[in-house]
């Protein structure tokens, strides 16, 4: 090639080089390309999510539905046209519930059931209820497991009967009445199953040794229950709420402890109206995750792990996130760990104060002293708020303080002249 037809050839690259891609307008492109992406999977992700289920007609049933979340799952339901079951133990709150769920009515055909009984005891028992439930309002279309139990505390404090007294209640008591609908529901190939969780059983927390764990298991349960009724078109909810306004919390936060407390304060309260609306509206969308809040959805997106997700959308949004949302977590680990480390720095403090503070050890009575020539020992029993003396004879014989000076004075008489 010649000179000029290399300076030719040069020319023409360079003259070329406005159709190269600048580094801007390959950003750009890929934005683009993502925003279109984005939009695509959103228009089919409704095409791919499972179809919402309608309330009105439904029989729905709800465990634990004599107070707290479950009555206002109840109700939620209720106001859309949901005849409902009611399940607990107490008969005389389920009479006053069904009074409160009979006013959400939107028609009048709707009915209220309520049956007594104990979900986490006798699954027999439990079957037979669901058998008496469905012959008066029908098959089971949404079972809701809200009956469950809650107890905070050291673990070392914590009496052993409540770590199994959990597991029954929160675990076996959403197990038995789940088994008892299951065979109807894959019959029909339709149904929800929504297994009431927490955010303590995304989490450990300080005090939730026994707690934590009846949670978690549900997670478990839930997956495992999705996967084996996925193709009957059945449909798992696990609800992680968090602290909640209803009588159970209030009940635990009498003995909650103090790092527990601080913890759980962190993420708020909410009301159980709130969360009933959001529990019963991704149940009918058949959402496998069902969170409240800002820290729920955080928590969900954290932990969804290799849980099933009902749309396309949902698992891009758990990708995109992942990242940013564990850099988060972990100023909430380091948050945690100082409110622990703080209590317990708090509590040793104030103990050594009580050290110091505490009078001096009582010390013996001289006149409750063996005098020498009887041979005796004596020993200072104290407590808080009592101190004896215990007298030891040559003989081995151990004698309080007044038989001792009765001793004496005998003694003393019988060397009399």
């Amino acid at each position: 090639m010649s000179p000029e037809e290399g300076l030719d050839a040069a020319e023409r690259l360079v003259s070329g080089s406005r159709w190269l891609p600048t580094p801007l307008g390959m950003l750009l492109a890929a934005a683009a390309f993502g925003v279109t992406l984005a939009l695509v999977l959103y228009m089919i992700s409704p095409l791919i999510s499972p179809k919402p289920l309608k309330l009105n007609g439904a029989h729905v049933v709800v465990t634990g539905g004599s107070s707290g979340i479950g009555k206002c799952i109840a109700m939620e339901c209720y106001r859309q046209g949901a005849f409902i079951t009611l399940l607990a133990r107490d008969e005389s709150k389920l009479v006053q519930a069904k009074k409160e769920v009979e006013r959400c009515a939107v028609n009048d055909k709707q009915v209220v059931l309520c049956i007594s009984v104990d979900v986490s005891k006798d699954y027999g028992q439990v079957e037979n209820v669901m058998k008496q439930a469905q012959e008066k309002l029908g098959p089971v279309d949404m079972l809701v497991n809200c009956a469950g139990t809650s107890v905070s505390g050291k673990f070392e404090e914590l009496e052993m009967d409540r770590f199994r007294s959990l597991m029954e209640v929160n675990y076996l008591g959403s197990i038995y009445p789940t088994r008892a609908v299951i065979t109807t529901m894959k019959e029909r190939r339709m149904g929800r199953v929504v297994f009431m969780s927490s955010q303590a059983g995304q989490i450990g927390l300080f005090g939730y040794t026994a707690y934590s764990p009846s949670k978690f298991a549900l997670r478990g349960l839930a997956e495992s229950l999705q996967m084996e009724m996925k193709p009957y078109n059945i449909y798992v909810t696990v609800a992680y709420p968090p602290d909640t306004d209803t009588p159970g919390f209030a009940e635990e936060n009498k003995c909650k402890p103090l790092e527990t407390r601080l913890i759980s304060e962190t993420s708020g309260v909410y009301q159980p109206e709130q969360v009933a609306k959001i529990v019963v509206k991704d149940a009918m969308q058949g959402n496998f995750n069902s969170s409240v809040g800002t820290d729920g959805y955080l928590l969900s997106a954290l932990t969804c792990g290799m849980s099933p997700v009902t749309s396309i959308m949902e698992g891009l949004q758990q990708i995109v996130t992942m990242g940013l949302f564990r850099t988060i977590a972990l100023f909430y680990l380091g948050s945690f760990d100082s409110i622990v480390r703080r209590c317990m720095i708090q509590r040793e403090q104030s103990r050594a104060v009580d050290k110091s503070e505490a009078p001096p050890p009582p010390q013996p009575d001289p006149c409750f002293q063996a005098p020498p020539y009887l041979g005796c020992s004596t020993h200072v029993l104290s407590s808080r708020f009592t101190t004896s003396h215990l007298v030891v004879t040559p003989e081995g014989a151990m004698l309080t303080s007044g038989d001792h000076r009765r001793a004496i004075k005998s003694r003393v008489r019988d060397r009399s002249p």
